[in-house]
Formats: structure tokens, C-alpha cells, sequence
């Protein structure tokens, strides 16, 4: 079977011959093709409590011409499509029956052939490509969606998130980290009061952290422009973080509820799933600054949603591991009285470390001295929730973290306060505990000592 190769051209090719269209409403054609999921409901935040994004059903269609097309046969439900950097092959979610859970498959432009990358005994989805032929995605477990990251052959599977939460991929960055949406604070569920928020993860599980410490506003649904831009939406707003601002940047863009974020076409305009007040359902539409929604493609009785172009895009940077083959991590605070929310007036003089055991339950593992600068040096469990609280002289909280985040097994890591973005990092000095010691003070003590409710 000869490969056909150049992209856009080559794929496309292929897809008129493979299908039977049905026709769409489109006040507007884009020359470029595009995949979207078309279902007839789709709740955007419901896998952050476990459950169904598309409780009616969905199907991968091609919007091409006009037109609105099946793609993949052979399946009762298909979702979540990712092309590959050189697009000749097409990540999804798929279910061959509406009884089997979903897992992950790969389509190839070039011989139509379909092949199952992953699967298990609950759902796998929100596939993503990453360099080094692996990939990322999300499994259902007792604990919510976890991320794991897999070879495209579903070998060497390497959990990604270890939390009592849903964390789902949302974009993979130009610069190899992975962008995924959870609740806020880190850890919880939407059914606890969690805020939907957007964090960032390295390919090993490494170095997770908020994209921005500006929370408050639910965002998910993001994606990375040309720029370096991150553009996610509120629900009824899109908003965008660019590398100067500690915070997010407002888009004046037309009144409507944003399914996700746009991707740019090369002709500079955005393409967006979008559904206006006089929609009844999510549409793909063109947005240039200034202009109004422009419709592109719609159904009559379903949503329109996860549009991505048919064309090549640039790989993103390979994240190399540096992780040390070690059962603990290390952890290094520079100054903890710094935060976010305000630097602390009083003086810390002890920091404690909290973890969860295997039934859920609040374990208190150890306490450290933290210096007269803040600073302070700990060992900690790998690959486990925990959390820091500040004590006074008295053993009363100072401050306290209400999530949780980990640390993987080997990671070394240094943070510059609590919760505090790399804007608020302090002066240039040597901290005073590496000045004390070079040595951590071990908090990974056996699980032993319960608390109910997190207090």
C-alpha cells in the first residue's frame, strides 16, 4: 500500500472515498478540512466527577467543503481525535459497541486501517500525541480519571498523576509539558466545591503545578496559540495567559458559550465551537478580533464540538526525565512565608507534611524546622498526595495548603513559597537551612497517625 505523504493534501485524500456525507448548515466554508466530534449532548466538565461527557452518544466527523461527514466506521462511539505532528495518523476515543468501555485507537490516513492502541477494565480518554512516540491520556479508576502516559504500541505505561481527583489532558505545550484541567484546590472533586483549573505536567509526572496562581473563575477547555498564548474559555467568556502577566488576559470576544478554545487557522482567524443565543447547540464558527462569530459548520440536533485542523503542526520539545531512581523526593522551600494570598506577618517556625492513605483518610507524617528566612528542606514520599501546613512557635496553623499535589519518586524540587508564583521570588541568596544543612529532614515516616475530615 503506497503511503501518501504532505500532510493536509494526503489525508484528506482519502477521506471522501471512505465515507457517506449528509449535509450540514454552513453559512461560511474555511478551505482548510477539519474533525470535530459531533454528539447530541455534551457536558464539557463532567469527567471531573467520573462522569460521561457525551451521555447520548458521539461520533467523529470530517467538516470539509461544507459538508459534514462520518469518518471512522466500525464503532458505536468515537471522540476525542488528536492528529499526529506529520498528520498521517488520528488518535481517538472509541467504543466498537455502546456496552464496551472506551479505549484508545489510531487511525492511519494512508491504508484506513484502524488498530487499538490501549484498553482495560474501565474508560481510557482525551488521547494526545507527545514526541518519542508516546502518548498521554486519561484512565477511570476509583479515584477519578488518572493521567497515564503509554508508547503508541501501549507498552511502558507510566502513571502521571497521583491524587484522590480527576486531572484530564487538555493540549500538549511547544515546550513538552502537558496541560490538563482538574479541580481547584489540586485534589479535589467538583462534587467537593473544587473550581475547574488549569495545571501544568511534565511527560514523567514531574513538576506539576498551576499554570497561573490567579484562581477563582472556572477555565478548562485550553489550548496553546502560534504565540505561546494559553486561550481557554469561562463558559461564556475566552481568556488567554501570556508570558508577562502573573494573571489571566481578558479576549473581547462576541457574547456566546464557548465549548473550548479556538486553534488558528493560517489565515489568522480563530476556529471555535461556540453556541450563540439564538443556537441550540454548539457550531463552528470563525472569529477575528473585532468581527463577529462567522458560522462555519452546524447540526440541527447536535453539538459541534473538539474541531482541530487536518494539517501538520509543529512537535512539540521532548521533556528529558531527571528523575534519580529513588522511593522518596526532596523538596526545597526557598521562603514559605511568601504567598499569593499575602506574605505572612508571624513567623513560621515548623512546617508539617500530610498525606492520604489508601482508605482516604488524612495522615500526618512528620514536621521540620523552617529557618528564620523561611526556608526549609524536607524528604517526602513519592508518587502520594501531600500537603504543607506553617505552624507557630505554639503548634498553631499559620497557613495551610487545602489541596494536595505529589512529587514524584526520584524529583527534586524547589518551590518559592506557598502558592506563590515566580514573581514573588525572593532576593538571590543561598537559603539559610542549605547554609544550616544539605541534608533533608525525612518527613516519609510510616502512616500511622489519622485525622477525620482534613483538620
Amino acid at each position: 500500500m503506497k503511503r501518501f505523504r504532505g500532510g493536509v493534501f494526503a489525508a484528506a485524500a482519502f477521506l471522501p472515498s471512505l465515507i457517506c456525507g449528509f449535509r450540514t448548515s454552513a453559512l461560511h466554508q474555511l478551505a482548510l478540512p477539519m474533525i470535530a466530534t459531533a454528539a447530541p449532548v455534551y457536558l464539557p466538565l463532567a469527567a471531573l466527577d467520573s462522569g460521561e461527557r457525551f451521555p447520548q452518544g458521539s461520533k467523529l466527523v470530517l467538516l470539509q467543503d461544507g459538508q459534514t461527514k462520518p469518518i471512522i466506521d466500525g464503532f458505536a462511539q468515537t471522540a476525542d481525535s488528536n492528529l499526529s505532528f506529520d498528520a498521517e495518523r488520528l488518535l481517538f476515543a472509541g467504543k466498537r459497541t455502546d456496552k464496551d468501555r472506551w479505549s484508545i485507537w489510531e487511525y492511519a490516513f494512508a491504508d484506513r486501517s484502524v488498530r487499538q492502541v490501549i484498553a482495560g477494565e474501565s474508560d481510557l480518554i482525551r488521547p494526545l500525541y507527545l514526541p518519542a512516540d508516546r502518548i498521554v491520556y486519561s484512565r477511570k479508576t476509583s479515584r477519578g480519571f488518572q493521567m497515564e502516559a503509554a508508547g503508541r504500541d501501549g507498552s511502558g505505561v507510566l502513571p502521571l498523576t497521583f491524587m484522590d481527583a480527576s486531572a484530564i489532558p487538555e493540549f500538549v505545550l511547544a515546550d513538552g509539558r502537558i496541560l490538563f484541567q482538574a479541580g481547584f484546590p489540586l485534589g479535589t472533586s467538583l462534587g467537593q466545591g473544587a473550581v475547574p483549573e488549569l495545571f501544568l505536567v511534565y511527560s514523567d509526572g514531574s513538576g506539576v503545578e498551576s499554570y497561573r496562581c490567579d484562581h477563582g473563575s472556572a477555565r478548562w477547555g485550553g489550548g496553546q496559540l502560534s504565540s505561546g498564548d494559553v486561550v481557554f474559555t469561562h463558559g461564556t467568556e475566552l481568556a488567554r495567559f501570556t508570558s508577562p502577566l502573573a494573571g489571566e488576559a481578558q479576549i473581547a470576544a462576541p457574547a456566546a458559550t464557548y465549548a473550548g478554545s479556538p486553534f488558528e487557522a493560517e489565515s489568522g482567524a480563530w476556529v471555535v465551537s461556540a453556541r450563540s443565543a439564538t443556537e441550540g447547540h454548539y457550531a463552528v464558527h470563525e472569529w477575528r478580533p473585532g468581527m463577529a462569530l462567522r458560522l462555519l459548520y452546524a447540526l440541527k440536533d447536535e453539538d459541534l464540538v473538539q474541531p482541530i485542523p487536518l494539517a501538520p503542526h509543529k512537535r512539540p520539545n521532548r521533556h528529558p526525565t531527571a528523575l534519580h531512581k529513588w522511593d522518596y523526593a526532596n523538596l526545597l522551600a526557598l521562603d514559605s512565608r511568601r504567598s499569593r494570598e499575602g506574605d505572612l506577618t508571624a513567623q513560621p517556625t515548623t512546617v508539617r507534611l500530610e498525606s492520604l492513605d489508601a482508605g482516604g483518610r488524612v495522615a500526618l507524617l512528620g514536621t521540620s524546622p523552617v529557618e528564620a528566612d523561611g526556608s526549609f528542606f524536607v524528604e517526602v514520599p513519592g508518587d502520594r498526595p501531600i500537603r504543607f501546613a506553617l505552624l507557630d512557635d505554639k503548634g498553631a496553623v499559620l497557613r495551610a495548603e487545602r489541596g494536595w499535589f505529589w512529587i514524584r519518586k526520584g524529583e527534586q524540587r524547589y518551590c518559592v513559597g506557598c502558592h506563590a508564583g515566580p514573581e514573588h521570588a525572593p532576593e538571590n541568596r543561598v537559603p539559610q537551612v542549605l547554609l544550616r544543612t544539605t541534608t533533608p529532614v525525612d518527613l516519609t515516616g510510616a502512616l500511622g497517625h489519622f485525622s477525620r475530615g482534613g483538620q
